[in-house]
């Protein structure tokens, strides 16, 4: 299932990379330059500084990982490989075992790796991945939940103005994670039944 999930992650990268620019391919956006932004705050959120006690927000981790996620799968589109040749060796860095050590150093060895090679390591980036306490699923649910949501708001007039981003008195992303929690995340259309399920219940509580 991780591969069919994978591929179902590559099309939707690709699809809003489209939409972002329909030449997005050829534009050389420097997608390396936004993992190391993220890595950054990446860092922020784990703590960092010895001045004060600081315990790392997981769950803001979580969510840096994944937008990390966003700009490593466009990298990886990039190389001209097909998308069941990309889905097989990231199942295959991600199958391998390590041994993380202080997060804070496996982050900038990733993060060296990417700004002296402007490419994105997944051996490297499933390391994070365990230090974090994230793993695959986790990863999945996070990246298609992102996307399907910042393709709804632009489909429901989020550049006009004309979008609600509360629905019944509450935000787009809280009911995002109600209806998350109500699906087969396993399932190959899982991304269609959860923009399906947004549309039924924005409309409901917005007409």
């Amino acid at each position: 299932m991780k591969q069919q999930q994978l591929l179902t992650m590559l099309e939707l990268q690709n699809d809003m990379n489209t939409k972002v620019h329909a030449e997005w391919q050829t534009q050389n956006f420097e997608w390396y330059r936004a993992i190391w932004v993220e890595c950054a705050e990446l860092l922020d959120h784990w703590g960092w500084k010895w001045w004060k006690k600081q315990n790392p927000d997981i769950d803001q981790v979580a969510l840096e990982l994944v937008d990390i996620w966003h700009f490593g799968l466009s990298i990886m589109l990039l190389k001209g490989d097909s998308a069941e040749s990309i889905a097989e060796q990231v199942a295959e860095a991600f199958s391998r075992l390590q041994e993380p050590g202080d997060f804070r150093v496996d982050l900038e060895d990733f993060t060296q790796h990417t700004l002296a090679t402007k490419d994105f390591d997944p051996v490297r980036f499933a390391k994070l991945m365990q230090g974090g306490c994230m793993d695959f699923e986790m990863l999945y649910v996070g990246y298609i939940g992102k996307n399907v949501l910042n393709f709804f708001r632009q489909d429901h007039g989020y550049q006009d103005g004309s979008y609600h981003k509360k629905w019944g008195g509450k935000e787009d992303n809280e009911h995002l994670v109600e209806i998350v929690a109500q699906l087969d995340t396993s399932a190959s259309d899982f991304k269609d039944q959860l923009y399906a399920r947004m549309s039924t219940t924005y409309k409901e509580l917005c007409a």
